[in-house]
């Protein structure tokens, strides 16, 4: 019996056609939904003589942000503002997520311990971080900081320019130009050439069974480069010295309370996490393996790193995902003890623009991009560590 075509030659008694259609469909319907709230927005704002657009951008933002990883000043942009926000959201949810794993892990296997009181306390760790609120988490920290340091004025010296005190702990610091960004990239660049030379030799040695040495070459080529930077470049090697004045510490560098308390309670509240994800990982390796390891004379710790955890590693990794996407939104309560994140940026922005759906559009672009980045690279790890049929 012949099937009855469409003039387009398409038979939409096909599953995969019409699926196709469908899709399509429920494209065109988003994209005539947006398109509508996007007229009706933009004919009400024009309206109220609101300004619209990402003009903004580049006006001068006359704000002062505490804590900057780049050299800002009010007299910049909001777009450098924004910069600054984001980067700093970066960099303590990186340092988190850090943290956060290696505390989960020793919980995670403190929890499986034979020491029945050991693993008892590990449980209260988990289950009384997992049932508390992260925010409280950030006001406790950050009144615990706060509460128990001095004043700045009986700051504690714990080393010659090294002060302490409830503003932050202030250091001495360097000051940055572009040579030492360079020496930085090649120390980088090293260390990439080391690992690839590492691997390498892992495949030689697989291959023909033949070791060969590998510390003296490794370690010219992760400190060789920056060696021959340094002594090209030579670069000015200008201090910054923290001194404590009447009401702050001028100059170095500081690690402030609301840095610190953003710190502690993201990686707390993601180390409880990290802790049962690897407790599961590690409980879905049979028990068959490690009692063959420990036939082989491996100690119970070579046993958890050299073979159990590698195996765990494949159920591990996953819910990984998850946990570190937690992390990096969860950054956004940075607002609440006053760490200046992408999201209090742009609130400033928006109180003196009176523009909100922009900066708010850009700061969810901000976290859609964040999240996707770690997605694809937990993926990417993921297959790398994934068993493959041979």
């Amino acid at each position: 019996m012949r099937v009855a075509q469409t003039p387009f030659g398409l038979n939409f008694r096909d599953n995969r056609t019409r699926g196709i259609l469908y899709q399509w469909l429920c494209v065109a319907g988003v994209a005539a939904a947006g398109l509508y709230l996007f007229g009706n927005v933009s004919q009400n704002l024009a309206r109220q003589n609101i300004a619209t657009g990402f003009s903004y951008l580049w006006r001068e933002a006359g704000f002062v942000i505490s804590q900057s990883p780049i050299n800002y000043q009010p007299s910049d942009t909001y777009a450098k503002a924004l910069l600054v926000g984001i980067l700093n959201t970066i960099r303590v949810s990186i340092l988190a997520s850090i943290v956060a794993t290696i505390i989960g892990t020793l919980v995670g296997i403190g929890r499986l311990s034979s020491n029945p009181l050991f693993a008892r306390l590990m449980l209260l760790y988990v289950e009384a971080l997992r049932n508390v609120p992260l925010l409280l988490l950030l006001f406790l920290s950050y009144a615990v900081i706060v509460t128990i340091l001095p004043p700045v004025r009986e700051a504690l010296q714990l080393l010659p320019f090294v002060f302490l005190s409830n503003s932050g702990l202030a250091v001495p610091a360097v000051a940055w130009n572009i040579d030492h960004t360079i020496i930085a990239a090649t120390l980088v660049a090293g260390c990439a050439l080391a690992f690839g030379y590492a691997r390498h030799l892992t495949h030689r040695r697989i291959e023909s069974g033949a070791d060969q040495a590998r510390w003296p070459l490794i370690g010219v080529l992760v400190f060789g480069p920056g060696v021959l930077a340094w002594l090209i470049l030579r670069p000015d090697l200008t201090f910054s010295l923290p001194e404590p004045g009447r009401f702050r510490l001028a100059g170095g560098t500081r690690l402030t309370p609301e840095f610190v308390a953003l710190l502690v309670g993201l990686a707390l509240s993601a180390s409880a996490n990290v802790a049962e994800i690897v407790r599961s990982g590690i409980l879905s390796i049979r028990k068959g393996q490690r009692e063959a390891a420990a036939a082989l004379g491996l100690r119970p710790a070579r046993i958890m790193r050299l073979v159990i955890l590698p195996q765990a590693l494949r159920v591990i990794i996953p819910p990984m995902t998850s946990a570190y996407l937690n992390v990096f939104k969860n950054s956004s309560l940075a607002i609440a003890i006053g760490y200046p994140d992408v999201v209090m940026v742009s609130n400033t922005t928006m109180n003196q623009t009176g523009q909100a759906i922009e900066p708010v559009a850009l700061f969810m672009l901000v976290y859609l991009g964040l999240s996707i980045t770690i997605s694809l690279f937990m993926n990417w790890y993921n297959t790398r560590v994934a068993l493959r049929q041979r």
